[in-house]
């Protein structure tokens, strides 16, 4: 039986159920938060330290939580800037280009990696979605990863809905491009 998140947000605001919340809320949304992160990161090490890091902010920041968005969305956005801050932060410390060397790094990273099970066509899904500029990739993902509505969306990243379906079109138009190009 799933917990709603009213639920969750009332036994938080109570000391005494605190921790049986946060217990709840991490039963409820860890996985997905996981699953949104690896999409991004690739790597499982770094995606288990953003989903560490996202919960730590999650929980320092709940009793804060004013409602006026959906919990999940909140905990989206905040993993979702966990994302492009870690990103951002890598590309620096590896002193990666911005535009080619990323998506290869990234590429390079996942073939590496003892977690990734998939196959050639999964292999050649991820090179096309790691040309995708960042943003583009991360709307791509949630919309079709995620199975997010545009107005989720739209609230998570903080940008307009036609905006959104713009970027997701284009994403679409480049990837189908990149797979029936490529051998």
């Amino acid at each position: 039986m799933q917990v709603e998140d009213s639920e969750i947000l009332d036994k938080f605001t109570r000391e005494s159920s605190r921790n049986e919340a946060f217990t709840l809320l991490l039963k409820k949304y860890q996985e997905k938060i996981y699953w949104h992160i690896r999409r991004m990161v690739l790597d499982h090490d770094d995606a288990d330290d953003l989903v560490q890091d996202v919960f730590i902010k999650v929980w320092k920041n709940l009793a804060n939580f004013r409602s006026d968005s959906q919990l999940y969305t909140w905990i989206y956005r905040i993993a979702s800037n966990e994302c492009i801050t870690f990103l951002n932060r890598k590309k620096l410390r590896n002193s990666i280009s911005l535009e080619d060397s990323e998506g290869q790094y990234l590429l390079e990273t996942l073939a590496e990696s003892p977690y990734f099970d998939g196959d050639k066509a999964q292999m050649k899904l991820q090179k096309a979605l790691l040309s995708l500029p960042e943003k583009q990739r991360l709307v791509f993902n949630m919309k079709y990863f995620d199975d997010l509505k545009y107005d989720e969306i739209s609230e998570i990243l903080g940008t307009s809905v036609g905006a959104l379906k713009a970027s997701f079109h284009i994403a679409v138009k480049k990837i189908e491009h990149i797979l029936l190009n490529s051998d």
